[in-house]
């Protein structure tokens, strides 16, 4: 009797497995996973945008400034491609300095000028005019920035 009951149930769970499979013989379609995202982390070009104009004195080279600015690596997966933040003024006093070619990374002695006191600015800096293939600090070789600039006066 417990080989009869044994056998019919096997009998009925191979029926029951095989109602669950699909009608035909194809095999199962998979979607393929998207291919990942490609990471930049070096601008083709500068490109500097004004986000706030300013009103006061205009910012050339040779002239002393004040200003405050965020820094971040540039990473093209990122809003604004802003990637890490490596450094910033904001919250503490500004940086005072001479906008002078030799002493600044060419991005700033390229994108400061023109502005004027009040203004802010966005600059994305490609790595020939950052820090390029030695990198400095906290930018590694050959990686991009993005800053936001506030100037706060022209001496």
């Amino acid at each position: 009797m417990k080989l009869k009951l044994t056998l019919a149930a096997a009998f009925v769970a191979t029926l029951a497995l095989s109602a669950c499979g699909s009608s035909d013989n194809s095999p199962v379609q998979v979607a393929p996973l998207p291919p990942p995202a490609v990471v930049t982390n070096d601008p083709a070009a500068f490109a500097s945008k004004d986000t706030v104009l300013g009103t006061g004195a205009e910012a050339a080279l040779g002239k002393a400034i004040n200003v405050h600015y965020t820094g971040w690596l540039y990473d093209s997966t990122k809003p604004d491609n802003k990637g890490t933040q490596f450094e910033s003024t904001v919250g503490k006093a500004p940086v005072a300095f001479m906008l002078t070619k030799g002493t600044l990374i060419e991005g700033w002695t390229d994108g400061i000028p023109g502005m004027k006191a009040g203004g802010k600015r966005t600059l994305t800096i490609p790595s020939s005019k950052g820090y390029g293939t030695s990198g400095r600090g906290p930018v590694p070789a050959n990686t991009g920035m993005v800053f936001e600039i506030e100037l706060i006066s022209v001496n």
